[in-house]
Order: structure tokens, then sequence, then C-alpha cells
């Protein structure tokens, strides 16, 4: 296996953005410092990363990432101590967390990601039990992973202002990874107890183009920073509403939204001498899962959908109706794995990165969503050539772990398109996308 790799062309221009961003890397982490003393990161999240080598930037920030089993096993003790610092400052007398998932106890893989966000928790010095919202779980239960490790699923139970397991496990913390798109149910509403992430970071409320509005606003300020075009790290976006794709209303609104956006990109192709087509990713506004998403090159391929496709884009996760989407800039990705298009997947805990993987699909092509069945996920490492054995005389690669701190620090004394180094822009775009987040919860916040 090799990492991603960027055609000569692409990878040119990519090197001249990535040496602009080492070169001011002092100055982006005094930034960032100052950013999260004013700024209150969300508990963790999950960040999608396309890169077409003229351009880099976040296309979705995911608020309750479901993908911890798919990180490096070398990373659990850096995301150990983030999570504990995160839980600190949620409540500085915590001892233990309630996590509350997904309800989806047939999907193994996701419980190995419950499993492994409990092993960081712990890792942490927290206790760390699992009260589940599935009406099916009357009783204690036991899952096994897809890893083959054990999950003990237990009724979530409520009395008065607080949520507690049936012996009495009532913590100060309650952990979502529950993304609330069916809705916020009642026995989490007005809890006496820290939830993080806060309720209307849930789908039920949240919305993709005020994240990416936020998004504006950090980019905006980065790219006047370090003296880059905001549009090399920043996809265009607009919304729309008052549609029924089964019903085929609002579509006009769509296909000339569709259109002003292809016109968009193409002036600044344009201006740029970017021989690429321009195509833009329509997808619901609220949900996750890459479900309801599709990507388009002109304004008749919004209105020939066929029947399946307008289904498909009729709704989302839980049976969510989409009536809202966000039209957005696509970026192609040229980065492959063993010749499949992949895209790098950011993780974070509070404001720290801690780890993230590759996301690879060969069956999709450069200008299509990945988060489709049939994708697969290759942790972030480093490949390392160590000299061969005398006699064979061969080059060797043995693959060790990167160790990408917090702040991932890159590699300032080796040449800018090391791995180290990708890695420390990787995690660059993804803190300013969780920036944007901070930026997003803080302005969405209910009034009380």
């Amino acid at each position: 296996m090799s990492l991603p790799v960027l055609s000569p062309e692409h990878m040119q221009q990519l090197q001249a953005f990535e040496t602009q961003i080492l070169a001011n890397q002092t100055k982006i982490e005094a930034w960032f410092r100052t950013q999260w003393s004013e700024h209150k990161p969300p508990f963790y999240g999950s960040v999608d990363i396309r890169n077409a080598g003229y351009k880099m930037a976040s296309i979705d920030m995911n608020l309750f990432p479901g993908g911890f089993n798919n990180l490096n096993p070398q990373f659990i003790p850096l995301a150990a101590l983030a999570a504990q610092d995160a839980l600190d400052r949620a409540c500085e007398t915590a001892k233990s967390v309630l996590i509350v998932p997904e309800n989806h106890t047939r999907n193994t893989f996701y419980l190995q990601n419950v499993f492994a966000l409990s092993h960081i928790l712990r890792s942490a010095g927290f206790e760390v039990r699992l009260g589940s919202l599935n009406p099916e779980i009357t009783e204690p239960t036991e899952f096994t992973t897809a890893g083959g490790d054990t999950l003990l699923l237990e009724p979530l139970l409520r009395t008065r202002g607080r949520v507690h397991l049936a012996d009495g496990f009532s913590p100060c913390v309650v952990l979502l990874n529950n993304d609330l798109s069916g809705g916020v149910p009642d026995i989490l509403k007005d809890l006496q107890q820290t939830v993080v992430p806060p309720l209307h970071a849930g789908w039920t409320t949240r919305r993709k183009t005020a994240h990416f509005a936020a998004y504006n606003q950090v980019a905006a300020e980065f790219a006047k920073l370090i003296n880059i075009d905001e549009w090399q790290i920043n996809p265009y976006f607009e919304q729309i509403s008052g549609l029924d794709f089964q019903e085929r209303e609002g579509e006009d609104a769509l296909a000339d939204a569709v259109t002003r956006m292809l016109a968009k990109i193409q002036a600044k192709y344009d201006e740029k001498g970017i021989t690429d087509k321009p195509f833009v990713i329509v997808k619901a506004d609220a949900g996750t899962y890459g479900m309801g998403v599709m990507s388009v090159k002109s304004a008749d391929e919004v209105r020939s959908l066929n029947r399946k496709n307008r289904n498909k884009m009729a709704k989302v996760k839980e049976g969510l109706e989409v009536s809202e989407v966000i039209v957005q800039e696509g970026i192609y990705t040229y980065e492959t794995l063993n010749g499949a298009v992949s895209e790098p997947v950011v993780y974070m805990v509070d404001r720290f990165v801690v780890g993230g993987f590759f996301r690879v699909h060969e069956g999709r092509g450069v200008d299509e969503n990945l988060n489709a069945s049939g994708m697969l996920f290759v942790p972030l490492q480093q490949i390392i050539p160590v000299a061969g054995d005398e006699e064979g005389g061969e080059e060797r690669s043995k693959r060790i772990f990167q160790q990408w701190d917090s702040l991932g620090v890159p590699q300032t004394s080796g040449h800018c398109d090391c791995e180290g180094n990708r890695l420390y822009v990787y995690g660059v775009m993804a803190r300013l996308s969780l920036l944007a987040a901070s930026l997003e919860l803080a302005q969405t916040e209910p009034q009380a």
C-alpha cells in the first residue's frame, strides 16, 4: 500500500499552496491560539477535505463523528489527552461519562466506533457506560462489534432533570454520539447535566449552510492572515428551500441556482487558468451518511432526474424529508491511492487534531461523492524508506505511524511535499472548519 499521490501538474500547484502555509506556520498557530481563547470548540468533530492541487478545502463538518474505529491505534493516547482536557472544562468534577449512541445496533462497524470512542475516554481516566435511546433495548444487552469486541447497551432512563441508568449511574457529562436526525427526544430536553455536543448541534435544527456561512468569516480572516486568495480554501455555496423532489416542486429554482453557481466557478477557473469543467454538489442541508447527495454539471441534469434519483434525494437518514439543499461548489479530488480516488478525513477532539484516515472509493470518480457504499478507510500513516539487507541490496518500505500531534507540527526541516507536512496542512484546513463550527454553534444557540 502507498500513500495517496497527485499527478505532477497538480502536485506543483499543491506544493505552492503548502509552501505558503508552512512559511506562515508560526503566525497560523498564534492565530489559532487567539481564536480558541475567544471561541469554545465543539467536543469533537470530523472534517471531509477535497484536494484538487489548486484548491483544498473542507466540504463537510460532522459534529457527531462515527469513525473512531478507523483511526490509527497509535493516536489513542493523543485522543485521550484531548478528551481529558475537554471533559475537565465541561465539568471539572467529572469522573464518568454517559455516552448516548445511535440506535442502529445492527451496524457492527458503527458499534466498533462506539467501542473505540469508549476506549479513548477510559484511557483518559473516566468510567464510561452506554445509555441507549433504542426502544428495543429494554434491559442491559451485549452486542458484538465488527472487530469482535463486546459492548453493553443499557436503557436510558430519566428522573426529573437527569438521565441515568437503572442502577443510578448518572454522571454530570452526557456525550451524544447520536446526531438527532430523528428529532430531539423528550428524555434529553432541559437536562440538569452537561450535554455535549449541545442539542442544537443535531440535524433536527442544524443546517450546513449555517456552518458554511460561519466558515466564510473564518476563511476570509485566515486568507488575509497569510495572503492567499480566499477561494483557494473556501467553496462557493447557496441555499435553496421549498423543495419537494418527488413532486418536482422548486425544480426551476434549484436549476437556476446550479446555473449561477457553475457560471461563478467558471469565472474563477478562467481567472486562474484552470481547464477543469466546473461542477456542483447538491446535498440535503441537514443530514449525514452521504445520503441526499448528487454531483451536477448542468442545470439540465437537475430537470431530467428520473424517479429513482428523485426518491434518493427526497429523504435522508431517519426518513427526514429534504426540503432544503445546499448547492456547493464541487472540488475535484486528485489524490489517488492505488489508482482509486481518495480524500482525507480529519478527526478532532476539542481543538486538537487526533488523527484521521483516507476515504477511498474504487467505483467513484474525481468529481463524485466518496461517502457511499463501497468506500474503504485507510488510516493516516507515513511510509519511510529503510535500507534493505546487504545481501539482497533491495529497498524496503517500513511503515511507521506518523506522530501527528495535537497541533499537527510540520517537519520544517524537510521537503515541503513530505507526508508530515501534508498532514499538517490537512490539520490546518480541518481546524478552520472546527473554528467555523464554534462560531456556528454560538450563533445558532437557542435563546433562554
